[in-house]
């Protein structure tokens, strides 16, 4: 192992190329490293530690971190960061540290960092009723280019579960042949590169066709994009709709719906999920749905059933002291 001369916070871009190079790490994921690392770097500075060396990290230097963290509030609640939202900054220092010891250089074992557990009280989904998602795609009048694409990504959402980034990914060659098609079924490339199918209703599909009967008279000569921001008028500009703009746009409908504020693409996604479960699909198929590589992921909408069951235990199962 050797030592390195250079400030641990100066190993930030050669982390990120291992990220790309090395591990096969999607852009999303180590966009997501950075800035949760940003954090990091900026307690560093806050500590007048900018300078120190990657093998001068110590367990108290970690410590002194983690009560940073867990006295920081959230920068969208004012609420202190909750038990989870500090695992993703300790998820990115430990791989950080990891790069460290897969180039030989000198450093604090990432197994020096460990998580705390999450607070399983804070561990609840938030969805979406069927007459609340119905609330949401009424309040969409496609009635132009913007609307009707808007009105085509609400209905993707809920009939495929996309995450929000795999929407962003879809490429209009992907839909060159849906004249005669009612429903259609796509491959796609999920989180951790893990590829799964997923299925568009009719209905959908008929909002993606009206919509792209407006995206075809439209010139984007640079873009490969099926969704695409229509106020980018320059031929040299991607014109890819941004996971923030798609963001902005759901929190808009949600608003004008009346729909929960809380509403975000997330949120549709656990909608679909749930109403899956709600209709008695299997948890397996729905892992298989929502390309969840473990089951114990998808087995946090079980709560959403649990009283629909007793419900049903009370209703139907017999008492032996009742005649």
């Amino acid at each position: 192992m050797n030592k390195s001369s250079k400030p641990i916070k100066d190993h930030l871009l050669d982390f990120l190329d291992y990220c790309e190079v090395e591990k096969g790490l999607r852009n999303n994921t180590q966009q997501n490293y950075k800035k949760y690392l940003e954090k990091f770097f900026y307690w560093l500075d806050q500590t007048k530690n900018n300078s120190l060396l990657p093998h001068q990290l110590t367990s108290e230097h970690i410590w002194a971190y983690r009560l940073f963290l867990s006295r920081q509030p959230s920068p969208a609640t004012g609420k202190l960061l909750s038990k989870g939202t500090q695992n993703y900054y300790l998820i990115a220092l430990r791989a950080f540290l990891a790069y460290f010891v897969a180039k030989d250089i000198l450093s604090l074992p990432p197994g020096k960092i460990t998580l705390p557990k999450a607070d399983k009280s804070q561990k609840t989904i938030k969805f979406l009723s069927l007459e609340q998602i119905s609330k949401l795609l009424a309040s969409v009048e496609p009635k132009d280019a913007i609307s009707m694409r808007d009105r085509a990504i609400l209905e993707s959402f809920f009939s495929t579960g996309l995450r929000i980034a795999e929407l962003v990914a879809l490429n209009l060659e992907q839909f060159n042949s849906l004249k005669d098609k009612k429903d259609m079924e796509l491959g796609v490339i999920g989180k951790g590169g893990k590829p799964r199918v997923v299925y568009f209703s009719e209905r959908a599909l008929g909002f993606i066709k009206k919509y792209l009967e407006i995206r075809n008279d439209i010139k984007h000569v640079n873009t490969k994009a099926l969704f695409i921001n229509f106020r980018d008028k320059k031929d040299d500009v991607d014109a890819r709709l941004t996971s923030r703009s798609i963001e902005r746009m759901v929190k808009k409908y949600a608003l004008l719906s009346g729909v929960p504020i809380f509403t975000t693409p997330h949120t549709l996604r656990h909608s679909y999920a749930t109403d899956l479960l709600n209709q008695g699909v299997d948890l397996r198929s729905i892992q298989e749905f929502l390309g969840h590589s473990n089951i114990a992921t998808t087995q946090i909408y079980t709560h959403v059933t649990n009283k629909r069951l007793r419900d049903i235990h009370h209703q139907f199962h017999s008492d032996p002291d009742k005649k």
